[in-house]
């Protein structure tokens, strides 16, 4: 299956923090501060993307887990950047490292795991539930 994963696979993605984006709108804080929720949606989008162009046609990869620290705040209006990197493959387990910059500092680190999934057999199997 990940015959074509290629280990050291790196994402960059940045977007500027809105209030949209802001824990007080994601119900996760009461200030207007990017979210934890919203910093984790970057990184876990950077590290889909960063192989979804190496798997079979029908694949995708879903989030398994999420092992991050969110270090420091960064206001609305301020720049963000996600790097990802891949590190290792089991089967069709994937795990990456991520960072997250503001214009300032380093605000979050972490790993995530993605699973390799036949788009069609996924959705097949959750039309049961």
């Amino acid at each position: 299956m990940n015959q074509n994963i290629v280990i050291g696979t790196k994402r960059t993605l940045e977007l500027t923090v809105t209030k949209e984006l802001t824990a007080a709108v994601y119900g996760s804080g009461l200030v207007e501060v990017y979210a934890t929720p919203a910093m984790i949606a970057l990184m876990e989008r950077t590290c889909q993307l960063s192989v979804q162009d190496q798997l079979p046609e029908g694949h995708l990869t879903v989030g398994v887990l999420v092992n991050i620290r969110h270090l420091k705040a960064t206001p609305v209006g301020m720049k963000v950047t996600c790097n990802s990197e891949l590190i290792g493959v089991e089967d069709r387990k994937l795990m990456f490292k991520v960072l997250v910059n503001d214009e300032e500092c380093l605000i979050g680190e972490g790993f995530h795991d993605r699973f390799i999934v036949n788009e069609e057999k996924f959705m097949k199997k959750l039309s049961g539930k």
